[in-house]
């Protein structure tokens, strides 16, 4: 079964853009001017891109700043010092030493002391190692030297020489 639509009379719809003539199941467009269908395509076009302007402001950061995140600094001799602090003062920044004449935090004798004031030109004296910053200070210059990752090297050195630094080694890795 077909279904037909039957146009017995010819008629105008004048009031649509484009004119209409229909007779008989067949319809005749008769296209307005270029210059109207240019201005219909100009608004969609305007219609669209104004659209979008608003899709894009959503989606923008709301005000033009910068944001700086604080870090921490990289202390890469922190578990280090901790565990020598440990083993040799169980942190004690005032602990000394008599029989070795030792001071402060990291138990610095007197000629590490007289070494690091002749590489450093600092005049550090004995008293001044009871301040935790400043044998603080003075073990990190030592430690720099061997550097961050050998934390076994690190410490046989700071504890001195020999077979003794075998045994200091395995008290403080047991604090790392």
């Amino acid at each position: 079964m077909k279904l037909t639509r039957d146009f017995s009379q010819k008629r105008e719809i004048s009031n649509s853009p484009v004119a209409v003539t229909a007779t008989n199941s067949q319809i005749n467009f008769h296209t307005l001017p270029y210059e109207f269908i240019m201005k219909s395509n100009f608004k969609k076009i305007v219609s669209i891109a104004f659209l979008l302007t608003f899709a894009f402001k959503a989606f923008a950061p709301t005000s033009e700043s910068l944001m700086v995140l604080k870090t921490s600094p990289l202390e890469p001799y922190k578990s280090l010092i901790h565990a020598i602090g440990m083993v040799e003062t169980q942190f004690d920044t005032l602990a000394y030493n008599p029989l070795e004449e030792a001071v402060g935090y990291f138990q610095i004798r007197p000629i590490r002391l007289e070494d690091y004031n002749n590489r450093t030109g600092s005049v550090y004296s004995m008293n001044d190692l009871f301040n935790y910053k400043i044998s603080e200070k003075i073990f990190l210059y030592y430690a720099s030297e061997i550097g961050p990752y050998n934390f076994e090297r690190i410490a046989k050195t700071w504890n001195g020489s020999g077979k003794s630094t075998i045994l200091y080694w395995d008290q403080v890795r047991k604090f790392l």
